[in-house]
């Protein structure tokens, strides 16, 4: 494959430079995104994804080719199909199930895998081929296999990545399962926002070796990414390192449908009480405090529904996921002596839970993300841990 002069300028150029400004590209991974750019693996029709907004505005290359190549090589994420490639036409489709991560993200990522010559990496989510083509490029391409659960998303990247004159081991498969046949790996990157690490993959690994995975709970959508150290016992554990954003694994997407008959009558038979939180301290999108909240409330789902009449009014849900359990609670909005009303169902008191994980919180000084942690068992069992492993959250006493 070619590229005319103006796209190797920029392929070699100003991309890998801004990155290794903002210190997310390693200097070991520069030639590798010099040599294999990430318009390569890029479809004609994609979706430039606005994070503030939150929205996808479509981008073609036959009818757009300037802005087409301006988002290919802009640190912007690009979706890349929609609705498990169920969706057709270019206006946006309902939910985004692959796309091309933002340089920063990938180069990040890359730079805390922590490879070197001869290191062997397992892929989960080879979506466009990009991220599997840089670590060919680094490691040769016998040493990265790719798994894809997506068969016309591995054709299209197999394609790709042939272009591009790398063959690492593109598999058509569930990424949970791994890909036994190669291991042991001393590696593996994870591509998708997962909610419980499967046992395979600690299995697959060597004692030593690096899982890292964007890692969450089903209390939001928040990803952090992990970075978990393979032991001589199976198990695997370590510090959480950032916020991202990623789209889930098929297989641990949380089906909001499920909770439709938890609530036949609102309040039914509910316990009332009143609490003095207010709905701001639940936190934002990318809030530490919501992602600490999901850790110390295992197994429950929750969302918020604002209210545009008051400031900081509004509804929030909870909901258990092993039994019928649930919780509401009803904001009034800002001003002294309003109390929230909330409302508890089942034998879990759900809501007397995310409340002392918020004190539980605030009473250590609001810690950043980057004083947590994870130990993940051999049997896939999760328990998060606050600075030392052996520091269970108040969910784990």
């Amino acid at each position: 494959m070619t590229l005319s002069a103006e796209q190797e300028d920029r392929a070699s150029g100003e991309p890998v430079r801004s990155l290794l400004e903002t210190v997310a590209l390693a200097p070991d991974w520069a030639e590798a995104f010099r040599a294999v750019p990430r318009s390569w693996f890029l479809p004609d029709l994609v979706w430039a994804h606005d994070m503030a907004s939150g929205r996808s505005a479509p981008v073609s290359r036959s009818r757009d080719p300037e802005g087409w190549e301006r988002v290919a090589y802009a640190n912007v994420p690009l979706v890349t199909q929609w609705d498990d490639g169920a969706h057709t036409g270019t206006e946006s489709g309902t939910v985004p199930t692959s796309s091309a991560s933002m340089p920063s993200v990938v180069a990040a990522m890359l730079r805390d895998l922590d490879v070197s010559d001869g290191t062997r990496v397992l892929e989960i989510g080879t979506g466009t081929g990009w991220n599997a083509a840089l670590l060919a490029h680094r490691l040769g391409s016998g040493n990265v296999v790719s798994v894809e659960i997506d068969a016309a998303v591995a054709e299209r990247a197999r394609g790709a990545l042939t272009r591009a004159g790398l063959r690492p081991e593109v598999v058509q498969g569930d990424g949970g399962e791994g890909w036994p046949d190669g291991a042991p790996y001393d590696r593996v990157i994870v591509t998708a926002g997962v909610r419980a690490v499967p046992p395979r993959w600690l299995e697959q690994t060597r004692p030593g070796g690096i899982i890292l995975a964007p890692w969450g709970t089903h209390y939001s959508d928040q990803d952090a990414l992990v970075r978990l150290t393979v032991g001589e016992d199976g198990r695997a554990s370590g510090p959480f390192l950032r916020m991202v954003e990623f789209m889930k694994l098929r297989d641990q997407r949380l089906d909001w449908d499920r909770f439709r008959d938890y609530v036949p009558d609102f309040p039914g038979d509910a316990d009332v009480s009143s609490t003095q939180v207010a709905l701001a301290e639940l936190g934002e999108r990318y809030e530490t405090v919501r992602f600490v909240t999901g850790l110390c409330v295992p197994d429950c789902a929750h969302v918020v529904n604002r209210s545009s009449d008051a400031p900081g009014a509004g509804k929030a849900w909870f909901f258990d996921l092993s039994s019928r359990s649930w919780a509401s609670v009803v904001f009034p909005g800002e001003g002294e002596g309003l109390d929230a009303t909330v409302y508890q169902s089942g034998p879990r008191r759900l809501w007397d839970e995310v409340e002392g994980a918020l004190v539980w919180w605030r009473g250590r000084g609001r810690p950043g993300l980057e004083r947590f942690g994870l130990t993940v068992g051999g049997d896939g069992s999760a328990r998060g841990w606050f600075e030392d492993p052996a520091e269970p959250l108040p969910a784990n006493r």
